[in-house]
């Protein structure tokens, strides 16, 4: 039976997290994010491979929320893969749009959102996702592929709705969007993000779901993971890195909603490690690995890699091509 909101109450569940108990606090993130376990890992060979060919990368900065959440602004970057030449030929090989009703799959674009879209663009990080996407499509591993980079909103104004000092506004908007177990950041990127987008560079993306893919690292994996619970007729395809399946927003649910409801037909990559984080919020290895078992049980099509690292990037770039072979394969 479902707990009953005077108990709720009652429990204090409704009352935000101390900034500190027990001699502990969500302080204690920063032991993972720089977690020695991570220095095994290394970028992906498709990260600095030389193709010879790059697409083009287009930077909006100080974009505007005008609906979903107004008063903010955020830097967009979007990636445009180059499709002249036999790479584009070659990504089109033995891909069947038969059973694709109503699209010609040939003719549009795959679409990957990435949140803390900076992190994952970076040429210099621990994914450069624009280049693995770069040798993935020149070597014909996959579909044209757009990839949009979407920061987290920074609200106007200094007033800070956190009940914790040590939350500034623009994190606090983070978790907002990322955290929430809502359908609102999905209607964000299909009503305003990817309009924008596609009406700015004149770009066709499949509307087909499986083409379509949300990723993420720890508040941004549980968002990735939301989008697509929620948009399940617009996005089906999920990469998850240390995701925040923890009790900041009611995240730690998630595992009890993917038991106790329909099978979605979606395809998720999650990805964990041994020294990813504990705070008060929960245990990040333990909560994954939760998620992963409930998947495992309601009978997704679903991967979890799970390793030593840390809090980071790391691990998931030093598996990110491999990843995107198996997000997208038929």
């Amino acid at each position: 039976m479902p707990m009953d909101v005077e108990t709720y109450r009652a429990l204090g569940l409704d009352q935000p997290t101390p900034d500190e108990v027990n001699g502990r606090s969500n302080r204690d993130v920063l032991t993972a994010l720089n977690h020695q376990d991570d220095l095994s890992y290394s970028v992906c060979e498709e990260a600095t491979a030389d193709v010879g060919t790059r697409g083009t990368y287009h930077k909006f900065e100080a974009w505007q929320s005008q609906q979903c959440y107004p008063g903010t602004e955020r830097n967009i970057g979007v990636y445009v893969p180059r499709m002249d030449g036999p790479q584009a030929d070659k990504s089109n090989v033995d891909r069947p749009v038969t059973d694709r009703p109503g699209t010609d799959r040939d003719d549009h674009l795959n679409l990957i959102v990435f949140n803390d879209g900076a992190g994952y663009a970076s040429l210099s990080g621990q994914i450069r996702a624009t280049r693995v996407l770069d040798t993935l499509i020149a070597n014909g591993e996959l579909q044209p592929t757009v990839g949009v980079f979407i920061n987290p909103g920074v609200p106007s104004g200094d007033d800070n709705p956190s009940a914790s000092t040590e939350y500034t506004p623009a994190m606090v908007q983070r978790s907002f969007e990322y955290d929430s177990l809502t359908p609102h950041y999905g209607k964000f990127l299909l009503e305003e993000v990817l309009p924008f987008v596609t009406d700015e560079l004149d770009l066709q993306l499949s509307q087909d779901p499986r083409d379509r893919a949300v990723c993420g690292i720890s508040s941004g994996g549980i968002c990735a993971f939301s989008v697509a619970w929620f948009h399940t007729e617009s996005f089906q395809r999920v990469i998850s890195h240390c995701g925040s399946y923890t009790n900041i927003r009611g995240g730690h649910n998630y595992p009890y909603l993917v038991q106790t409801t329909p099978r979605k037909p979606l395809r998720v990559y999650l990805q964990s490690g041994q020294n990813d984080a504990q705070t008060l919020f929960g245990h990040w290895p333990t909560a994954n690995m939760a998620m992963a078992e409930a998947l495992s049980y309601a009978g997704y099509d679903y991967r979890f890699e799970f390793g030593q690292g840390g809090h980071s990037l790391r691990h998931g770039g030093r598996c990110f091509a491999d990843t995107l072979r198996w997000l997208f394969e038929e």
